[in-house]
């Protein structure tokens, strides 16, 4: 009988423990208003229901369950929390090429990690990056991290370098013949050289493709407005890339560039400087997305920070007002725009990134659709609108606070007083809790 009993004891136990929800940790989220990242109004008068890491409900504030934590944070707006679709997290110096040459993948994999947990309490929960800096794979290490809860971070996925061809925006240019360096992007010449490059991202964790189709502005000794790829190289480069179910997102500035990588399959087209009305026409045809990437040249405009100085400053200076109507008439013409900042390295403030919004708005965007080009509509970029992008029953609960209403002061992205990420509280100001420890 006492085996008997112990045996009961333990099957008890063992239902208890294993039943779903037994002990799970309900929050009541309340704040003066709701952008969900679906609807085109601010919801009043509802609560955001979070159990262990989903949102399970979102109801009346008369019916918020008894026994939920309630987290009360008043003259606030809750939203998704930003994504990011184009970053360099170990980016640590303005002069980013010459960095690459001055430091080590594991220093800049510490410098990234941090910088990647300060852009986290800043309100960007997931973060796609585009190539990076780093001859290994400090950010597919950085992610394997977060994703074994070893560290707190935001959501990676993306590119661990940028191909490029020789004396393209991803190589070295400005050292003798003499001289040989490891180039920041990875240098890859004819189709089977791409296609082998593309093999080796993926073998060490990109879960993207980022090609450079056309020279850079921030890169010494290529111009922009020159196609780099060949047409035989983009087609090698989207075909051994979708063979692996692995997207591709082409950098590209010059016109023929962004036509030819539309053309080609891309799912994203970045920055995208000399885009016309083809190239609108092409982007809606192919279900092609957009990133943008404006605030960048506004960020380094004049500043004497980059070696390519005037190269950045004659287009930012001189064409950006054409450039932002063309962004307004893609927007208009259906073509979906994503929130990438491509600036917050470590050496830019944290809080530097939420106004690409801003620079959205100026293009013709109203309010909600650019926080939607920052969270709902960055997430179907990434494919991941099933899980995160909006504020929905069964979605992952990435959920942020900012003060007063954005939809009337679109500054309030820059400074959230309430971040969560899967359910976990990782900045609530108002209560003075982080849940980071650096």
């Amino acid at each position: 009988m006492p085996r008997l009993k112990a045996l009961c004891t333990l099957v008890i136990v063992l239902v208890i423990s294993l039943s779903p929800n037994t002990y799970a940790e309900q929050y009541a989220l309340i704040s003066d208003g709701v952008i969900d990242g679906i609807s085109n109004d601010l919801l009043k008068n509802k609560a955001v229901i979070v159990t262990d890491s989903k949102v399970t409900s979102i109801v009346d504030l008369t019916k918020i369950p008894n026994d939920a934590i309630r987290i009360d944070l008043p003259g606030t707006t809750l939203m998704p929390g930003m994504i990011n679709a184009h970053e360099h997290p170990l980016l640590y110096k303005d002069d980013y090429q010459s960095g690459h040459l001055q430091s080590s993948s594991a220093y800049k994999a510490l410098l990234g990690l941090s910088n990647l947990q300060r852009l986290l309490k800043a309100g960007w929960t997931t973060i796609r990056v585009m190539g990076d800096g780093d001859v290994y794979y400090a950010n597919q290490d950085i992610r394997r991290t977060i994703d074994e809860g070893v560290f707190i971070g935001p959501r990676l996925t993306g590119a661990a370098h940028y191909i490029s061809i020789t004396g393209g925006g991803g190589d070295i240019n400005y050292f003798s013949p003499e001289q040989q360096v490891i180039a920041d992007g990875l240098i890859a010449d004819g189709p089977d050289e791409i296609r082998k490059a593309i093999r080796k991202e993926i073998k060490y964790g990109s879960d993207w493709i980022k090609i450079m189709v056309t020279g850079a502005f921030m890169s010494v000794g290529d111009d922009p407005r020159n196609v780099a790829f060949s047409p035989e190289e983009l087609s090698a480069a989207i075909e051994e890339a979708s063979r692996q179910n692995i997207p591709v997102a082409a950098h590209a500035h010059a016109t023929a560039g962004i036509n030819q990588a539309v053309i080609a399959g891309v799912r994203s087209i970045e920055h995208g400087s000399y885009l016309d009305e083809e190239s609108i026409a092409l982007m809606v045809e192919h279900q092609t997305y957009y990133v943008p990437t404006i605030y960048v040249g506004d960020y380094y405009a004049n500043s004497g920070k980059l070696l390519a100085q005037s190269k950045n400053d004659d287009f930012y200076l001189s064409f950006r007002d054409d450039w932002l109507q063309m962004i307004g008439k893609a927007h208009r013409a259906g073509v979906k725009i994503a929130v990438g900042s491509d600036l917050c390295g470590s050496a830019v403030e944290s809080h530097a990134c939420a106004r690409e919004f801003a620079t959205l708005i100026e293009a013709g965007l109203s309010p909600m659709d650019a926080i939607k080009a920052g969270t709902s509509v960055g997430a179907e970029l990434l494919q991941w609108d099933d899980q995160i992008g909006s504020i929905e029953v069964d979605k992952l609960a990435d959920i942020i606070a900012v003060p007063g209403n954005p939809l009337v002061d679109i500054s309030a992205l820059e400074k959230p007083v309430f971040v969560m990420k899967n359910g976990q509280i990782i900045v609530n100001t108002l209560e003075s809790y982080s849940a980071i420890s650096n």
